[in-house]
């Protein structure tokens, strides 16, 4: 088995399958979790302190990672031995559609902007929330005011005050759709589903479940953008910072 998955081309791709699975789940949970922002900053702040540094959402942290580490190698490994089998052909399916050869010719490309998209989401949020719980403190120290580590409306609230930060966020977010957009249906062409009958019914699930995924995503950034101060906790941390506009602050 262990030579099948690192040898044959199909083992390859259903090891890329099987994580990229496993990773839109996990996009889904996020997702969801991060809407509760929209209608509560304490409900989101008690989930950020349910799981923080818990052992299962640790845990679960680990074989994330791990998940992310194996899908990207493993697609590293597909693109080399494609353009060497194929030449600059990458991601090769058996249904040719205009609406998907961009992505499917660029999938590493887009890759390289989701994982840069995904280690500055990191420094925005991980970094302040389960990485300082874990090196045993309560909270670190943004623009210049202490934020508790389970504060993230807080932190989502202060991020997104920057219009930078919102435009790098959309722009990452937009790779990851036609990352989704194509992996998906890819995903389930793998194990023999893309046939005549199936593959425009996994097209159409395809692009539910990746503009459903960022447009979730997508939501919390602009309102937060909108309106810094959604949440009572997000809007305390970022008066105090001087963060917030003055028409945004009268409602509070």
């Amino acid at each position: 088995m262990s030579c099948f998955l690192c040898n044959s081309s199909l083992g390859k791709k259903l090891v890329m399958s099987v994580t990229g699975c496993c990773l839109v789940l996990f996009l889904l949970f996020h997702m969801s979790m991060n809407l509760v922002a929209l209608i509560s900053a304490e409900g989101y702040n008690m989930i950020c302190a349910f799981l923080g540094a818990n052992w299962y959402a640790v845990v679960a942290t680990v074989g994330l990672a791990a998940l992310v580490v194996l899908h990207f190698v493993y697609a590293l490994i597909l693109t080399i031995n494609n353009y060497k089998a194929r030449g600059s052909q990458r991601y090769a399916v058996t249904v040719n559609e205009p609406g998907v050869e961009w992505a499917s010719k660029n999938m590493l490309v887009l890759g390289f902007i989701v994982v840069v998209g995904l280690l500055l989401h990191l420094a925005h949020f991980w970094s302040k929330m389960m990485f300082v719980e874990l090196m045993g403190a309560e909270g670190s120290m943004v623009n210049g005011v202490f934020v508790h580590a389970t504060d993230g409306a807080a932190l989502i609230a202060y991020t997104f005050s920057k219009w930078y930060n919102v435009v790098l966020y959309l722009v990452w977010l937009a790779a990851l759709w036609f990352h989704l957009n194509h992996g998906v249906w890819s995903m389930f062409q793998t194990v023999g589903w893309a046939n005549d009958t199936w593959y425009p019914r996994l097209k159409c699930l395809s692009k539910i479940v990746s503009t459903l995924v960022i447009v979730g995503f997508a939501a919390v950034v602009i309102a937060y953008f909108v309106c810094p101060c959604y949440g009572e906790a997000a809007f305390e941390t970022l008066c105090a910072a001087e963060a917030c506009t003055d028409a945004c602050c009268a409602g509070h």
